[in-house]
């Protein structure tokens, strides 16, 4: 950690900057290793990618539960750390990796048992739900590694240290790019695994990912004095860490939900046209580096001066975070409006595939800036202990009036690829303005108070 790093004092800039650019730059390479694994699987198939699209919302049921631990653990500690009370940080620390473990047995099941019937309601070809498996399957089966990684990370940043973070994100982005190909058309001893490879890549980053921050925490001074007695399961710690990460899992299940939705209907028009899709939903999310590396920082920040009682500092963060996050979504915008057809050029030849892709991009672009106030709100409401508002708010955007509009548009007016992405540009820009109102006029004036 950062021994200059004050939440409580320091200016607000200065903390989102040396805060969030750590994580936008983890981040960047987070998003960059999921390109690997699209440029890769392009070079398999055009079924590959169909298969890595569909893949997409199903495996994202891993990130869910997994950004739920790190941020109710974040809140938590970071609260703790606000309150000076050290030892109950350390419990925090200790519990949630038993929390973590029990998350991943959980996910591992579910994961694995529903995925086939997922991909048959969305209409998938049977040669993809294969191929789709073959990725899925490996995939939950090694996210152990990930959720105890997560858990740990988050002691992490609750005391300000991205950067160790960022540093593995940057590593396994290397490995990536040297083991899919090693895995997914065979070296030497080693087979070709085809779409399997990617997975089995993924997993051994992320074992080695696991092995960097467990290596960083224990020379914190959060784990000095941490004895075995710490270890036992407290049920009321517990309770606390689901209590606080689950309603940001059922916010981040319902972000799955309403990309899995997206696909149903965007599979109406073919599984070419969804493979399009998710290779641009890939560069999509290249773009909103800034937003997640802010809301890394806010939620850091607003947790500290939650528990610290500095609440006037609060409002200060959250508007000048959609400030900067937006500002950058903008420039962003016009990369992918002018440059996407360049872009995916990069990961296929497929003319149809790039078609699709090309024309969601474009829509994606106008929608771009209002995305950063979801993900500040997010953090603003895991800072102050009240995730669950941010659920309720991603259950009528993300799901239930995308699904309404989408339904609507296709089987009522008959309405075509890009009519389908239009309709979620309103959604999103009522949506947005609408969060902003709400947490200006009535969350912020009744903390303040």
């Amino acid at each position: 950690m950062p021994p200059t790093l004050d939440f409580t004092k320091d200016k607000i800039s200065q903390l989102l900057k040396k805060i969030a650019i750590p994580a936008a730059i983890g981040t960047l390479f987070q998003s960059l290793y999921t390109l690997v694994d699209t440029f890769y699987a392009g070079k398999i198939s055009s079924n590959a990618l169909v298969a890595l699209s569909k893949a997409f919302p199903i495996s994202f049921f891993i990130i869910a539960f997994g950004v739920g631990v790190l941020a109710g653990s974040t809140s938590l500690i970071a609260n703790s750390l606000g309150e000076k009370n050290i030892n109950q940080a350390k419990l925090y620390l200790t519990q949630s990796v038993i929390y973590s473990i029990l998350v991943a047995i959980v996910v591992i099941f579910i994961g694995i048992y529903f995925a086939p019937a997922l991909l048959k309601i969305m209409g998938t070809e049977p040669i993809n739900i294969f191929l789709t498996l073959q990725y899925t399957d490996i995939i939950f089966l090694g996210s152990i590694f990930f959720f105890i990684q997560v858990s740990l990370n988050s002691s992490l940043n609750a005391q300000g240290d991205t950067r160790s973070y960022r540093n593995i994100l940057i590593i396994s982005f290397f490995l990536n790019i040297i083991l899919n190909p090693v895995f997914a058309f065979g070296f030497g001893i080693i087979p070709a695994f085809g779409i399997a490879g990617l997975a089995i890549a993924t997993i051994i980053s992320q074992f080695i990912c696991f092995l960097y921050i467990l290596w960083k925490v224990s020379q914190t001074d959060l784990v000095k004095k941490i004895t075995i007695n710490f270890f036992y399961i407290n049920k009321n710690l517990i309770l606390d860490l689901f209590k606080q990460g689950m309603p940001v899992t059922l916010s981040m299940m319902l972000i799955g939900v309403g990309i899995y939705n997206i696909l149903f209907f965007v599979s109406k028009f073919g599984d070419i046209a969804a493979a399009g899709y998710g290779v641009a939903l890939r560069i999509e999310q290249l773009l909103l580096l800034p937003a997640i590396g802010l809301n890394t920082a806010v939620l850091s920040i607003v947790g500290q001066n939650f528990g610290a009682r500095e609440f006037k500092r609060i409002g200060q963060v959250y508007f000048k975070a959609i400030l900067y996050g937006s500002s950058m979504m903008i420039v962003a915008g016009f990369i992918i409006f002018f440059g996407g057809t360049s872009i995916l050029q990069l990961f296929t030849n497929d003319l149809r595939v790039i078609d699709f892709g090309v024309k969601y991009l474009k829509i994606a672009a106008l929608i771009g800036p209002v995305y950063p106030i979801f993900f500040i709100t997010n953090a603003f409401f895991q800072g102050i202990k009240k995730p669950l508002y941010s659920s309720l708010i991603n259950l009528f955007r993300i799901v239930i009036f995308p699904f309404l509009t989408m339904s609507l548009i296709l089987n009522t007016f008959n309405g075509n690829y890009e009519s389908l992405f239009i309709g979620l540009l309103i959604i999103n820009w009522v949506f947005g303005i609408a969060v902003v109102l709400l947490v200006k006029f009535f969350f912020l004036k009744k903390i303040i108070r």
